[in-house]
Parts: structure tokens; C-alpha cells; sequence
């Protein structure tokens, strides 16, 4: 079980995120108002606050929606799930579609660390169930067993 840290949007592709706290998934779509919301694998991009703080440790001072992150959760490991697995938190129901990524031409946080985490941390999903998502609220992984699909 992990815990929402931030949910963050951006108006344009390829730039960092703003942290709106709170936010309306919708199914097959993504988040309301966020440059990324479509009709396709990538709708919801999500990091583990523990890998951005340990990077952060290393003198990265990153804030939330710096890689592009809509949603930061602490106590989840996103990266070690395997594609397919589904995450829910309140009503929404997000399913992995892709781990990891290509960085974009070296982002600034590359420039500055001569790393990002992104790539290979972050992890990128689908909604498969609609609904509200907030700061604070609990998300949890679904075992195969429970699943409808």
C-alpha cells in the first residue's frame, strides 16, 4: 500500500508538471486538463516518492512534476511491478502499460545530474476505471485474482 504525495498536470508535452493536489481520472482518457490525457498506453505517468527522494539526496532538489510524474507515491515500488498490473486508489483503477522511457533529449534534470531517473523508474499507465484521486488518499496494488478484466 502506498500514499498520493502529489498529482501533477501540465498544459504542454515535454515540460514539467504542476502540483494540483487533486484530480478527476478519466476512464480510457487520463487526468482532466493534463497535456498527456488521450487515447493511448501512455495516459498516466506515475514515480515513487522514494526514488525521487533518494535522488534528491544526491543534490537533485527536484520538486513534484520535475520528470513529467502526474502521480507521486510513497510505498510503492512502481518500477519492479510487471507490466499489466493495476493499482487502485478510491475508485480510480490505473493498469501498467510501460516501464521506463526514453529521456527527452537529456531533460534539464540530466543536464544538471548527469542522470534522471525517469527513464527507468518511472512507469506509465492506463485508466481503466474513473474517478478522484487527492493528496493523501491510499493506492494499492489489485491482486490478479480480484480483477473483472
Amino acid at each position: 500500500m502506498g500514499t498520493v504525495i502529489a498529482i501533477c498536470i501540465s498544459q504542454k508535452r515535454g515540460t514539467q508538471k504542476e502540483n494540483i493536489s487533486k484530480a478527476t481520472f478519466i476512464e480510457n482518457f487520463g487526468i482532466e486538463n493534463d497535456a498527456h490525457a488521450g487515447n493511448w498506453h501512455r495516459q498516466v505517468s506515475l514515480l515513487s516518492y522514494d526514488k525521487i527522494k533518494a535522488f534528491n539526496e544526491k543534490g537533485a532538489e527536484v520538486t513534484d512534476g520535475a520528470f513529467g510524474e502526474n502521480v507521486v507515491v510513497e510505498g510503492i515500488d512502481f518500477s519492479s511491478l510487471p507490466v499489466g498490473t493495476r493499482l487502485q486508489c478510491n475508485n480510480v483503477v490505473l493498469e501498467i502499460t510501460q516501464i521506463g522511457k526514453e529521456c527527452h533529449h537529456h531533460c534539464q534534470i540530466y543536464a544538471k545530474m548527469g542522470d534522471c531517473i525517469m527513464p527507468r523508474e518511472g512507469v506509465f499507465a492506463k485508466v481503466i476505471q474513473g474517478g478522484e484521486m487527492k493528496k493523501g488518499d491510499e493506492m494499492t496494488i489489485v491482486p490478479s485474482r480480484n480483477r473483472d478484466n
